[in-house]
């Protein structure tokens, strides 16, 4: 497995498994296949509601702790300060853990400046070991760079070929921050994978289009979590390390239209402000 090594010199595996929209049944059901194919990255948050489920899979697996990589992510419910240092905890609790490989704030609303510091000491504490941002645009990502005495290690927003984010990256060069890519097979959008230059790669590469797309983050430093319950699609998704795209097949994947799936809303729709409850998860 590639590692990438983050601004505070802890490093992080480049391809992790997501488990955004899955049941804690699933979570039991696929993770440890995904553990069995070679993912020791695990992508979670307080409001996907089964980190429960991945503390008991991470605990019951044959492998120690320290093989694993756990990222999890606090929604705004979290960030006044006192309440950020409690649910931190509640989240170590749930994932029957000392410690969290990379804690990030889920979205870009409310208080998310005292949060910021609440993580800070969090790391001085040992609870957490790298933190960062998910879904913050420029300016609010500016606010957090302003006071922050630990530079923000990663920031997680919508990667792909579509929306190759290259503006953001220029604008945080100087901090050296590491992406992290949701979409990263632009949510399975049959157009993008159906684009010719893809097809072209993999018949010379012997990849299919979503194995070039991977391929592609990975050169561009993405980490990223090609999302599947399909065992078959796991070791598919991981099998990326054997072949190198040339800077032209980059420059060209490059080149392609660009335009988001999803805008990350100036106000907190309705679901960021009515989730809680996240111990009520099984």
């Amino acid at each position: 497995m590639l590692e990438f090594t983050m601004n505070d010199g802890n490093t992080i595996p480049a391809v992790g498994y997501g488990v955004f929209l899955m049941t804690p049944e699933e979570v039991e059901a696929h993770l440890p296949e995904a553990i069995d194919a070679g993912y020791r990255h695990i992508d979670t948050a307080n409001a996907y509601f089964n980190e429960k489920a991945v503390g008991r899979v991470v605990n019951a697996s044959d492998l120690p702790r320290e093989e694993f990589f756990i990222t999890t992510k606090l929604f705004p419910q979290s960030y006044p300060y006192e309440q950020c240092k409690v649910d931190i905890d509640a989240t170590l609790a749930r994932l029957n853990t000392d410690y969290i490989d990379l804690l990030l704030l889920h979205q870009p609303y409310g208080e998310y400046v005292q949060a910021w510091k609440a993580m800070e000491e969090a790391v001085a504490e040992g609870k957490v070991r790298s933190i960062g941002l998910s879904n913050f645009p420029q300016a609010k990502l500016q606010e957090i760079l302003d006071v922050a005495t630990i530079t923000p290690a990663v920031v997680q927003i919508e990667i792909n070929p579509y929306w190759n984010q290259h503006e953001m990256k220029e604008f945080l060069a100087p901090y050296d921050v590491t992406f992290e890519a949701w979409y990263p097979l632009g949510h399975g959008d049959e157009k993008l994978l159906a684009e010719p230059i893809f097809a072209e790669l993999g018949k010379k590469y012997s990849k299919t289009p979503a194995q070039i797309i991977l391929r592609w983050h990975l050169q561009e430093g993405n980490v990223i979590f090609p999302k599947t319950l399909n065992p078959a699609h796991m070791a598919d998704n991981i099998d990326i390390f054997d072949f190198e795209l040339t800077d032209e097949e980059m420059a060209r994947i490059n080149s392609l239209p660009q335009n988001p799936y999803y805008i990350v809303p100036d106000e907190a729709p309705d679901f960021v402000l009515t989730v809680n409850d996240y111990d009520a998860q099984k």
